[in-house]
């Protein structure tokens, strides 16, 4: 069963920007609550979890790179799928966003709002899921021999936890397409 309407926490200080958008997302069928800064962005998606959060980068109280740490920290936020419109289009916070796992980016004024409201449809359309093993049980050790991986399931880098990224490929058949990823 397909959803009906994705809902969308977008965060954004330039009231402008945001209205623009918020409206964008209301009339291609998005539920929107909007936040004007990082800080409100977190309390409104720990009220209620969005299907995605949409963000700028530089705000005041707690910037777009903060909420997206504070997200993907919380056991409840982590799979929520966070994308950043930017105002200044820098190759460096692309690429640290991307570092940092925000699955999109984007500079408003180099992409078309029907482009934004695609790339959110396709997003939002993905099924990927997260499954983090329980280092004690026996398979999970099994799974870190075989595959060659810290048996405390953290990655090399940073201590972050290991986890298995699910990918459905055929719901029908239920076949799945899978990675191992630092969260």
């Amino acid at each position: 069963m397909e959803k009906t309407q994705y809902s969308i926490v977008l965060v954004d200080d330039d009231e402008d920007t945001r209205t623009l958008y918020a409206d964008l997302l209301r009339t291609a069928g998005f539920d929107v609550r909007e936040a004007g800064d990082g800080l409100e962005g977190l309390e409104k998606v720990n009220q209620t979890v969005p299907d995605l959060v949409v963000s700028g980068i530089i705000m005041p109280r707690m910037d777009g790179f903060m909420l997206a740490e504070a997200l993907q920290k919380n056991i409840n936020t982590m799979s929520v799928p966070v994308m950043f419109l930017s105002h200044l289009g820098r190759q460096e916070d692309e690429t640290r966003a991307r570092a940092m796992g925000v699955k999109d980016f984007f500079v408003t004024t180099m992409t078309p709002p029907h482009d934004i409201i695609g790339r959110i449809r396709g997003l939002l359309a993905s099924s990927d899921y997260l499954i983090i093993p329980n280092p004690v049980e026996l398979d999970a050790q099994k799974l870190a021999s075989d595959l060659g991986l810290n048996r405390d399931f953290l990655c090399s880098e940073g201590g972050e936890k290991l986890a298995i990224k699910l990918t459905i490929k055929d719901a029908r058949n239920r076949r799945f397409d899978a990675e191992i990823v630092c969260i």
